[in-house]
Parts: C-alpha cells; structure tokens; sequence
C-alpha cells in the first residue's frame, strides 16, 4: 500500500519532524492540530474555544488537501489541558460537525501539557469513499 504526504498552507506548518497528514490508502491521517492561525503564526487566541476552532480548521484545511471533507472523518481524539473545558470544547465541535449526518467515534483525554503552550489538541481519521 502506498503512503503520501498531505501538506497545505492553509494549516500551521508542524513544529516538529512530522507531517501534517499521511494518506494511505483510502485513510487520511492528520496530526494533531494546535490553535494556531497559518496567516499570523500565532494562536487564534488566548481562550480554548478560540484554539478548538482554529485546531479543527487547521483538521479541515488538511483534509481538504486531500479532497476530502468533514463528512469523510471517522476518527477524533481531543487533548486538552483542562479536562474542565470539556463542555467548552463540545459546543465548539457540535457546531463544527453540525451538517455531518454521522458523528465520527471520538475521544477526549486531559493532559498536562500541549506543544507552544497550547490548551487543546486535535487529531483525525478521515476515509475516502465511505
């Protein structure tokens, strides 16, 4: 099975070795996403709800690179740094899944700490053709 390299400017380039997704096959993986804003370089703002709708649209920007949209993610897993912003986050990501007939298996785990400073960190799994 091949692998290929999913890249875009319309999400932050990674802060480390890796890269922002990998297609194999019919799956699309995405690395976790911060808040960060690829125009400024900068989070989209010091509030968790500011940096989970960056984050999910840096997701969105990386799977679209792939011709992929918001209805092909299967797979979700949230970071956060205050477990206490879960119903925070849920607002954000109810809105942001809104049109998607089906909502995509997710999980959302507290840890102490995020690359840059983050509050919140989002990975995905998206499918073709499903």
């Amino acid at each position: 099975m091949m692998k290929k390299t999913i890249t875009t400017d319309r999400a932050p380039k990674a802060l480390g070795p890796y890269s922002q997704g990998i297609e194999v096959g019919r799956f699309l993986y995405c690395s976790g996403q911060i808040g960060i804003d690829p125009s400024k370089g900068t989070f989209a703002g010091p509030e968790v709800e500011e940096q989970a709708k960056q984050a999910l649209q840096n997701v969105k920007a990386i799977i679209a690179a792939d011709s992929l949209d918001v209805d092909d993610i299967i797979k979700v897993t949230i970071f956060m740094t205050n477990i206490a912003d879960f119903n925070k986050v849920n607002k954000i990501y109810a809105a942001f899944f809104e049109n998607t007939p089906l909502l995509p298996a997710r999980s959302a785990v507290g840890v102490q700490a995020l690359p840059a400073g983050a509050k919140i960190e989002i990975e995905a799994i998206a499918v073709k053709n499903c």
